[in-house]
């Protein structure tokens, strides 16, 4: 559950700092005060919904070669950050008019959610750091310290806080959902 609201809180503001953005850079886009609802659907909607998107377009991307599948993924990646924008317009007051309106703003969506990709699992790992710490001053117990386990034995991981299991056959993002279950 922690997990889970760090996770949203993180996306939410770095979404309505990339909806402002692009409210300021494209005159054909009106976001205004409006990024804070906008924010709470595009969020929801690239939690919930962009997953189902993507693994509905990867069985597409598979069917082709080595060249033309990288090709087809790009095109679908841009396809789902089209498709959240046109529900983020239609779902709130933001309003998007003419060709760059609509689609440049999915490319500059895709370009925020690249940057808060990278910092996302430094601002977990920062986040559980003073969490813990928090909770066990006010347990009255020491603060929890992190340590490396035996190779070979599954632990969580001081940087990314997920275990560390290479040969279980899941990616780390279904690793980190599991996490977050358990």
């Amino acid at each position: 559950m922690r997990n889970s609201i760090i996770r949203f809180g993180a996306l939410y503001v770095f979404t309505v700092a990339v909806l402002l953005v692009i409210g300021l850079t494209l005159g054909s886009v009106r976001v205004g005060l409006h990024a804070l609802w906008a924010g709470v659907v595009l969020t929801l909607a690239a939690l919930f919904v962009k997953p189902v998107l993507r693994s509905l377009f990867r069985n597409a991307a598979d069917r082709r070669g080595r060249g033309g599948q990288k090709a087809v993924q790009y095109a679908l990646v841009y396809a789902v950050e089209l498709a959240l924008w046109l529900l983020t317009v239609w779902l709130t007051p933001v309003r998007a008019s003419g060709f760059w309106g609509i689609l440049l703003p999915p490319l500059i969506l895709l370009l925020g959610w690249v940057v808060y990709d990278r910092i996302d699992d430094r601002l977990h790992t920062q986040v559980g750091r003073v969490y813990d710490a928090a909770e066990a001053k006010l347990r009255g117990a020491p603060a929890p310290t992190r340590t490396a386990a035996p190779s070979g034995s599954p632990a969580t991981g001081p940087s990314t806080g997920h275990r560390s299991e290479p040969d279980d056959g899941l990616t780390p993002e279904q690793r980190r959902m599991l996490d977050e279950l358990g």
